[in-house]
């Protein structure tokens, strides 16, 4: 019984996970929406009687999110189109130029800008490469991605280059530890950094295949 409970929750458990994310971000992007949309659903009498096993209410609300992100996704196509005038693009940086200088909302502005950029920057090298690093203390190691170069002002102070590396946290890898290590101290393996990923959220039970270290 013990056998069976533990296979169904191993095919279960990643469907329940990637429900819920895609869930929450469904929630995300259709929630200061949906409001506005559901009222003039209802304006119009739809689906007064409701839809198979679904109450009135409930029909609406799925139908405005559906409608929200068809929405959505039209208007970034079309951002993207736009962007690509002159006239548009010159708009979009005076509006970019704006924001920079508002107080309190600059911060959180340029610090989103960033990290999407660098998430969805063509070139990018951050989170590419995996490497085994002491943690948390020598005799004891974890793996880790690569983020990037410590900032000059952290390894001016300790005399040497620092190499700045997250460590995801197990179950969990949205969560973890932002260690700058020295160069050396860094063991860089040839593993896919989804490789580790699945390994890490896994605790350790789905190993990727033996290739050796780079």
């Amino acid at each position: 019984m013990k056998k069976y409970f533990l296979t169904g929750l191993v095919i279960l458990l990643p469907i329940a996970i990637t429900i819920a994310v895609v869930g929450s971000l469904i929630n995300f992007f259709t929630g200061p929406f949906v409001k506005a949309v559901s009222s003039s659903l209802k304006e119009i009498n739809f689906a007064n009687n409701g839809f198979l096993f679904l109450s009135h209410e409930q029909v609406v609300l799925y139908l405005s999110k559906l409608l929200i992100l068809v929405c959505l996704f039209i208007f970034i196509i079309l951002l993207g189109m736009l962007t690509r005038w002159y006239i548009v693009r010159g708009l979009l940086n005076l509006g970019d130029k704006l924001l920079h200088k508002i107080p309190i909302v600059r911060g959180v502005y340029k610090t989103t800008q960033g990290i999407i950029k660098t998430l969805f920057s063509k070139d990018k090298t951050a989170f590419k490469q995996v490497v085994l690093v002491p943690f948390p203390r020598k005799d004891m190691y974890a793996l880790g991605l690569i983020s990037g170069s410590a900032p000059t002002i952290c390894s001016a102070t300790f005399g040497a280059a620092l190499i700045s590396v997250l460590i995801p946290t197990t179950p969990n890898p949205t969560s973890g530890f932002l260690i700058m290590f020295k160069q050396e101290d860094l063991i860089y393996l040839d593993m896919k950094p989804e490789e580790a990923i699945k390994y890490i959220i896994s605790c350790g039970s789905i190993v990727p295949e033996e290739k050796g270290i780079a």
